[in-house]
Order: structure tokens, then sequence, then C-alpha cells
């Protein structure tokens, strides 16, 4: 017979729980544990901090010399340039000698400690990643650019404008303080349902997850299996359908498709124990369900973006497990920009760890669920400067208007996420990866393996997605035994798939089926890039699986009545 438990820990686990608590309640982020870790690792090598001493030594030599030089009134190219994607110091006024020092020097002691922290002795991958992705959000923040005393720019804008632009900067500051974050976009000029997600359609389903929205077809005809398209629950829906010449619902329409489309509630203090169970049964399964029934049609394809293409992908592996191959639903699925593996899940991973989910579900646990502000800050800290700095120095420095923006307005126009699901993902898939692991999960009591989904799937991921790696995304096509088709686009992780066919273009995307243990750069390598957008591709992929055309069916029925107009009313709540 087993001994019941302990009431209490022994204490070398007392101490280390202490420990770890500690660290914790001080340091939830782990922003300044790998920083000391660093440190105390090169204390711990002599030798290798003598030999970067003495390098960095002789870096400083050089630099001094051309700083003589460029005093001197000699013209000598920059010595350290700026990446070309750094726009902070475009301006020709950083090359005049005396700012042209200011911003040489400042790159050189940036490349110097980051170059010092990914050249860490004796540190993980992990840790020296997590301590120069802190240690790059001060440097990025103590940026020259980001002062009015240390920006030519901004100096020079405010003597041209006769201090006119350094009102308009603390108007625009003012603002910014109100709404809590730095605006990207002006909120004036958009309005979702007037001038962004127009496309016509029905709320034709709702439940206290979410809206089902069904589009009125605009083809003559249109292909027996509709379409079911799950979105992110951690975004709002109409990224896919910002405005008629970026519509991918608008797209889907005119080539002879029956669409339907998840709008998920905005959670709020009453979701905070609902279950990631119920995202895939209730949420997933009910969708799919609805437009089985109203379309009359046995399958459905479906898609999945991002996180969405998470719940599909649990949901695929679900319905795998409880019924014959020949009952399934879905009789193909697109994953878009989503991870299933989540052994490298790219930048983010540097918020991901014990300590800091430890804490975020405590914060969580209180509140009842996530804020969507402290999420999108979050994914802003990944791309500081192109997503904050560049817009307190455009905006309070220089004065400028925010340029208006549909896919930044539908970024900063948040959602929340429920507490108790928010914790089953950070814990079930980015800390322990238990969705690739046969069995390890369980939905509503069945256990769920992908490796038992042999529908064939179309995948898209993208070149710059920093998100949702493509690399990372490709592991899923050792898992999967059905056929499959692999796509490759260029941008990033919206607009990558956001990716409308237009011309000119400078679009480009590569495609093939990967072969049987095939790695990501060899798949690269073996595919020639393709001008234009995937979205034609995949809807010929689509038209040799979807059925016959036949007449569309109503938007609506009785059995299925209009609820409310597209694009519904949770997309509305804030």
């Amino acid at each position: 017979m087993n001994a019941p438990l302990p009431a209490t820990l022994a204490p070398s686990e007392t101490g280390a729980h202490r420990h770890h608590s500690l660290q914790t309640m001080l340091d939830p982020m782990g922003i300044v544990a790998p920083i000391l870790h660093a440190q105390a690792a090169w204390m711990a090598h002599p030798t290798a901090l003598s030999s970067l001493l003495a390098r960095t030594l002789t870096e400083v030599g050089s630099l001094q010399l051309h700083s003589v030089e460029r005093l001197a009134g000699r013209k000598v190219p920059d010595l350290i340039a700026a990446q070309p994607d750094d726009t902070r110091f475009a301006d020709p006024a950083w090359e005049q000698p005396a700012w042209a020092l200011l911003k040489e020097w400042y790159l050189f002691y940036t490349r110097a400690v980051q170059d010092a922290l990914y050249d860490t002795p004796g540190l993980s991958p992990k840790e020296r990643r997590r301590a120069a992705f802190w240690w790059r959000q001060f440097l990025n923040a103590v940026s020259p650019s980001n002062f009015l005393a240390t920006n030519p720019v901004a100096m020079r804008k405010a003597v041209d404008s006769g201090g006119e632009s350094l009102r308009r900067g603390f108007e625009i500051y003012l603002k910014d303080l109100r709404t809590g974050t730095i605006r990207m976009t002006g909120q004036e000029g958009f309005a979702v349902g007037q001038n962004l997600a127009t496309t016509p359609g029905a709320v034709v389903f709702r439940s206290k997850l979410l809206e089902l929205i069904h589009y009125a077809p605009t083809a003559a005809k249109v292909r027996a299996m509709p379409i079911v398209i799950i979105t992110p629950c951690i975004n709002k829906f109409y990224v896919l359908d910002l405005v008629p010449k970026k519509s991918m619902i608008k797209y889907l329409l005119e080539q002879g498709y029956d669409v339907y489309i998840t709008s998920w509630k905005n959670p709020d203090l009453s979701m905070r124990e609902t279950a990631f169970d119920e995202y895939i049964v209730d949420g997933v399964g009910e969708a799919v369900r609805v437009a089985r029934e109203l379309s009359k049609s046995e399958k459905v394809h479906a898609v999945g973006y991002c996180i969405g293409g998470t719940l599909l992908s649990s949901y695929m592996a679900y319905e795998a497990g409880r019924r014959p191959p020949g009952e399934q639903p879905v009789a193909h699925w697109t994953l878009l920009a989503t991870l299933v593996d989540f052994q490298s899940p790219g930048d983010i991973e540097v918020f991901i760890d014990e300590g800091s989910v430890a804490w975020l579900i405590d914060k969580m646990r209180a509140r009842g669920y996530l804020d969507g502000q402290e999420m999108a800050a979050t994914f802003r800290l990944l791309r500081s400067n192109s997503l904050i700095w560049h817009y307190l120095m455009h905006g309070w420095l220089y004065g400028e208007p925010l340029p208006p923006s549909d896919v930044l307005y539908w970024n900063m126009d948040c959602t929340r996420m429920a507490a108790r699901m928010h914790e089953f993902y950070l814990r079930e898939f980015y800390l322990e990866n238990r969705l690739v692991k046969p069995n390890a999960l369980a939905i509503r009591g069945v256990p769920i393996d992908l490796g038992a989904v042999r529908q064939p799937i179309y995948q898209v991921s993208a070149e710059d997605d920093h998100i949702t790696p493509w690399r990372q995304i490709f592991r899923i096509n050792s898992i999967l035994p059905g056929d499959k088709r692999f796509v490759l686009s260029n941008s990033g992780h919206i607009l990558g798939i956001v990716n409308p066919p237009v011309k000119p273009t400078k679009r480009r995307y590569r495609v093939g089926s990967p072969q049987g243990g095939q790695a990501a750069d060899a798949w690269f390598a073996a595919q020639e890039p393709h001008e234009g957008s995937w979205w034609e591709d995949w809807t010929g992929w689509l038209n040799e699986r979807s059925g016959e055309l036949r007449a569309p069916p109503p938007v609506a029925t009785d059995d299925y009545p209009k609820l409310a107009d597209a694009p519904g009313t949770y997309v509305l709540e804030r």
C-alpha cells in the first residue's frame, strides 16, 4: 500500500521551491537573471573574457582613429553601418560628422554587447537569447534617435516649423498616454462594418464562444463543399476581410466557394473557467456542424490561421480519435502560419519558461483573462524598433500624423484570452509540447494523436514570420501521414497570408510537396520561386477536391435564421 503524500515538502524541495517562487516574484519575466548569469559565466571563464576584452579594445582603437578622421573633416565611409532594415539613421542629417560619430559609437556599443552575450561561454542557447533580447530592449530604448537633444532630424523639424512639430508631437504623446500605448495608426477613419469587414453575409449561429458568419455567395454557382475558416481567438477575424482589395473572403467568394468564418467572443470575467476542450468541441466542432447542415454537404474544407490553426489541428486529431476514417467531417484542410510543434517557437520563446508562465497564470486567475493590450505589447517587443520606437520618433519627436493603415488598426483592435483556456495553451503546448506527442493529451476524454490525421493538407508559412517561424511550421510534415502541399510566401505573419493577387506584383512564393523525412532547408533548395500570390495556387488545389459546381445555398434558413448582418456583434465588443 502506498504511503500518503507528505503534507510538507522535503527540506531540499522546500528550498528549491522558495528560490523559484522568490525569483518569479522579483523577476517574473526573467529579465535580470539571464543577464546576471551571462556576467557570472564570463567571470568564470577568464581566458575567454581576456580574449573578448582584447578584441574589443582593438575595435575601440580603430573606431577612435576613424573618429579623428571624421572630426578632421575627411570624408570616410561609416566604419559601422546600420542594418539594411534599420531606418532610425536613414536621414542624411546623420551623415554630418558629429552626428555620424554619435550614431557609430552607439551602433558599436550595441553590437559589442549583443555579440558578447551571444558568445557567452557555459550558457544554454535559450539563456543566451534571453539575455541578448532584454539587453537589446534597453539598447533600443536609449538610442540617440529617441531623444530630442540627440536627434538632428527632430531638431531640424522643430526649427523649420517654428516649434509646430513639437506641439503636434506633444498632442500625440498625450493621446498615447490616455490610450496606454504608443499608437501605430489613428483610430479615426476606420469602422468595422462600415469600411472594414464589409463583405455581405449573416450570423447564422451564436454561442457563448463564437458567432458563425455565412457569407452571401457572389458567383452564380459554388463548389459543393463549403469552406469553414477557424480564425485566431487571439485576434479579431476581420484581418481576412479588411477591405475588398485585400479580402481573402471576397476572393474565395469570387472563385465560387461557399464560405463560413468564426468570430470569437471577446472573453470577460464570466469566461474565466472556459476550457480548451470547449473551444475545440463547442467552438470548432459546432462551426463545422452548422456549415455541413446549412450547406447540406457531408464534409467541409477547414482552414485554420495561427492559433486558429492550432485549434483546428487539435480538432482534427480529436475527430480522428473518435470516428472511423470515412466518417470524418473534414475532407481536407489548410493551415495558415500555424505552429503545431512548439519545440522552437521563435522569438516568443524569450517569454516562455516555468517562472514567467507561472507569474502570468497567477495574473490571469486573479483577473479571469489575459488582457489584449498586454499581449499586444509582448508581440511588439519582439520587433521593438519597428513597432514601438519608430512610432515614438515619428510621432512624439517629429510631430508627424499617424499614417492610416487598416492592418495596423486591426492589430490595435485587441482581444482578451480566457484564463483557463490560455493556461492550458501555454503549459501543454509551449512548455510541454504535448500536441505532437501521441496520446499525451485528451479532448473530452478522447486521446488525440496527430499521426492519425490522414486527410490531405495545404500548409502556408511566411519567410519573415517571427511569430510562427516557417522552419518550425515545416516540422508538421514529419508527423502527418497524408498528402501534403507546403507553401513558403514572402513577407511576415500577416502580409504573408493577406496576400491577394495584384499587378504589378512584389509577391512571390515557393511551393512543393515535402518528401518523407525531408529537412526544411532541403525542401527550400528544391523549390523554384514563383511570382504572384499563393492564393491562386491554393484555389487550384481546392478546385480539384471541393466537388462539383452547383446553385449556392441560401445565406440563412429556417433552421439557421439570420441573427445579425455580417460582421456580427461579437467583433464589435471591446
